[in-house]
């Protein structure tokens, strides 16, 4: 067994495995990275960029059958199924080469190919090799979680691992979860011409806010899928292309199944006991990422809380502070954004108002401005869509939006909340006319209405000055 010694090990090439191991090689120090399936992880792989892409896909359907209110005569989309799924794989393989084996290799990581197992507190075993290193980042990330239904394990399914293998045109695909991935690939399935039905135990985008999720909902309603909530899975039955699921709520049959239910942290093959690694579902860490073993730490998914690709790089970006310089850091998650990509889109950051009134009560302030307000969505007809921005004392604490590029506005709050700026400094900045990033900057003006506008001082004090004006 080749034995390697070096500065600091990196267990699992996504996201987060990846932004460490690129930043901490560049700078000096000597990286040996494991990863025993595919470099790029699971979003690369199999999340973020393959369901975009068929997203994408989708809305090029979408966009043929709605055309009427611009003019343009509505057809009916000849929908290749398989060509999407093409499509799907051709952007994994155009932006594979950027977390490939090879481009880290010239960054000077050493890389290898393998399953890494602890087995004491420095040490960790992968194939051939046996790996000491000063500091180890575990990066290891999460997958499906598929939960034991009775008759699950003898009915054909998928998680989003395989479901981007699927060449078949589902004729009609059952969703087992209405969190963000089950409502995506909902709205996409029915707009490349699937029968679709969710079915979720409790409330369909329950983590999101309920004013914001409904206006998703509504839509994806109106397009055709069927959502049906309050409805546990109790038992699966059927074979391919026949599939049954029974619940406490009714039973809902269809072709294909797709298990959306949440995700669990890869930790299994670790063997973490031997290395003084406590954990439960997912690593315990410390604000610093630091895991009970002082020479250890969790980034990304593995390490629990927020489970999001650019959580995991902004997690890689923090460890390199203590582990190359030995210098403090933490990680913070009151400005992390996150968006779910369906449409309209749904994006958040900060915290939402119901957590915002329970956090601040009375000292909080709600400002909203309605897309349908806003000149460009209503020249692009896409006028569906609010945004919420948290305010107290002068400083947002939280923002909502659901409508078009949601997930592309959200970053100016993000921004805001990171570096706790005032809501004055939105308010102060002038946006490009026509454009929906207007949103943003009439929400923060919203909060100078009252102070401005219905202030009986101020208007005193203009006309006192208009009375005395040269």
């Amino acid at each position: 067994m080749e034995e390697i010694k070096t500065d600091v090990l990196v267990i699992g090439a996504g996201s987060g495995g990846l932004s460490f191991a690129a930043g901490a090689s560049q700078m000096g120090a000597d990286v040996t990275l494991l990863e025993g399936h595919k470099m790029g992880g699971d979003c690369l792989n199999f999340g973020c960029v393959p369901s975009k892409a068929l997203i994408a896909a989708a809305k090029q359907a979408q966009a043929m059958k709605t055309g009427e209110k611009y003019g343009v005569k509505p057809v009916a989309p000849k929908v290749d199924y398989a060509a999407a799924k093409g499509h799907v794989h051709k952007v994994i393989d155009t932006i594979a080469p950027v977390d490939s084996q090879e481009r880290f290799e010239g960054f000077g990581v050493r890389v290898i190919r393998e399953y890494g197992v602890f087995t004491d507190k420095d040490t960790v075993v992968a194939g051939n090799y046996r790996i000491k290193a000063r500091r180890i980042v575990i990066a290891t990330g999460s997958s499906p979680f598929v939960p034991p239904i009775p008759g699950l394990d003898s009915v054909p399914h998928y998680t989003n691992e395989n479901i981007f293998d699927l060449m078949e045109q589902p004729r009609h695909l059952i969703v087992i979860g209405g969190g963000p991935i089950g409502m995506e690939m909902a709205q996409a399935h029915i707009r490349l011409g699937s029968k679709v039905t969710v079915i979720e135990g409790a409330k369909a985008m329950g983590k999101d806010d309920p004013e914001m999720a409904a206006i998703v909902l509504d839509r994806l309603r109106a397009e055709g899928v069927e959502i049906v909530e309050g409805a546990k899975a109790e038992r699966i039955s059927g074979k391919a292309g026949a599939i049954t699921v029974h619940t406490d709520n009714g039973d809902f049959s269809g072709s294909h199944l797709l298990m959306a239910v949440g995700r669990k942290a890869n930790i299994e093959r670790l063997d973490l006991d031997k290395a003084g690694i406590e954990h439960d579902r997912a690593i315990k860490v410390g604000s610093d990422l630091r895991t009970t073993n002082r020479k250890v730490y969790a980034i990304g998914d593995v390490a629990g809380g927020l489970q999001f690709t650019h959580v995991a790089g902004y997690h890689g970006a923090t460890v390199i502070r203590p582990i190359l310089f030995g210098l403090p850091a933490k990680a913070r998650t009151d400005h992390i954004p996150w968006a779910t990509y369906t449409d309209p889109e749904l994006a958040q950051v900060g915290l939402t108002e119901a957590q915002a009134r329970e956090k601040h009560g009375s000292a909080l302030e709600v400002l909203r401005f309605e897309y349908d307000e806003n000149d460009r969505a209503i020249a692009e007809g896409k006028t569906e869509g609010l945004i919420k921005v948290m305010v107290v004392k002068g400083r947002p604490v939280g923002a909502s939006i659901v409508g078009a590029q949601a997930g592309e506005l959200i970053g100016l709050w993000a921004l805001v909340i990171a570096n706790k700026l005032k809501i004055g400094a939105v308010a102060a900045m002038v946006a490009p006319y026509p454009t929906l990033g207007e949103i943003s900057k009439r929400a923060a003006g919203q909060y100078y209405v009252p102070r401005l506008f219905e202030s009986g001082t101020v208007k005193k004090v203009v006309r006192l000055v208009q009375k005395y004006l040269p």
